[in-house]
């Protein structure tokens, strides 16, 4: 079988492998579509090598068939579609022994600390795996993973209908939340700077505000009657984005923090005293944010076909890594494994 490695300085290598049995407690995918996103991109630029080194197959956006069932797997079929929750909890350190095996001491990434979807045939421990409706699009389906951190981070957030969100940054990740957040009732305003993600959340019906163009500030109080944001995400990963979380909340506002800052951001403290904000943290995914991420994409809630810029075949990952890198025309490149 074909397996593609990342082998350190933007390169990758396309190979001949071994197709190896699943283990025990295991299933075999035989992959379909494998999505590429910025933690991907952070790898491809070198910045995780001291944690993947220079011989990993990447991938954890994707989806795919069952190929065969290892010893003791149960509920599943062979050609069954899925997906994958692509994390690996140690099992007995205090966050999952309080039942949040997702934020585990110890947690290993599928498709970061072992190999990946990036292969015809990538084998997954059972528990990881969640079936699909037949009426899904695989293409669509590999949304799945990022609709389910989106989908956590309204969850996490406690957005409830009626209230005002603003979603600092209106790249993939952005934009999905503002779709689970409009689906939760929720009145929506995007912050985006990016002439082309403005024009693609424009055309998905959400209003915007390009903070180089207007005060984000004043346009959120105009729309809430001076009351101010009541929760607000921040998935930009900037300076800007985290001074204007804390200016714009709304008394006992929510700031959900969805974005991996590069380094230690400044936060107004003075702002979280004075109107009594929340500040949440919102890491990856539960269970029930992929099942929740699987019924978007099935009922159309999420626009899947509209995230999708680009598929490439496997043996054109470097190029499909090369092509997406700053590229600001992109929302999700998908990679065709098979199907």
């Amino acid at each position: 079988m074909k397996a593609v490695f990342y082998t350190g300085d933007k390169s990758f290598e396309l190979r001949e492998i071994a197709r190896p049995d699943p283990a025990a407690g295991e299933v075999e995918i035989a992959v379909a579509y494998n999505g590429i996103c910025g933690t991907d991109l952070h790898a491809y630029h070198g910045a995780m090598d001291a944690r993947i080194g220079h011989n990993r197959v990447l991938g954890h956006e994707m989806s795919g068939r069952v190929a065969r069932l290892g010893a003791g797997v149960t509920g599943l079929a062979v050609g069954q579609p899925v997906v994958i929750r692509p994390l690996k909890p140690c099992g007995d350190c205090p966050a999952c022994n309080a039942g949040l095996s997702h934020i585990c001491h110890k947690l290993k990434f599928l498709g970061l600390d072992t190999d990946g979807a990036l292969q015809d045939y990538w084998s997954v421990p059972a528990y990881a795996v969640h079936p699909l409706p037949e009426t899904v699009p695989l293409d669509h389906a590999a949304l799945a993973e990022p609709v389910a951190v989106a989908a956590h981070d309204v969850r996490r957030s406690r957005l409830a209908a009626g209230e005002f969100a603003l979603v600092i940054g209106g790249g993939p990740i952005g934009l999905l939340i503002a779709m689970v957040a409009r689906h939760a009732g929720a009145r929506v305003l995007i912050s985006e700077v990016n002439p082309l993600r403005i024009g693609i959340a424009q055309e998905m019906g959400f209003d915007v505000v390009n903070p180089r163009e207007a005060n984000v500030i004043d346009t959120v109080n105009a729309a809430t009657g001076q009351k101010g944001a009541d929760v607000v995400f921040e998935v930009s990963g900037t300076v800007a984005g985290v001074e204007l979380m804390t200016d714009v909340a709304a008394s006992r506002g929510r700031i959900c923090m969805v974005a991996i800052h590069t380094t230690r951001p400044q936060v107004d403290l003075f702002r979280f005293f004075w109107r009594e904000l929340e500040l949440i943290g919102a890491r990856v995914y539960e269970a029930e944010d992929f099942d929740t991420a699987i019924d978007l994409i099935a009922t159309g809630v999420v626009d899947a076909g509209r995230m999708i810029t680009d598929v490439q075949d496997l043996s054109q990952v470097g190029a499909a890594f090369a092509a997406l890198d700053g590229n600001a025309k992109a929302m999700k490149s998908l990679i065709r494994i098979s199907g």
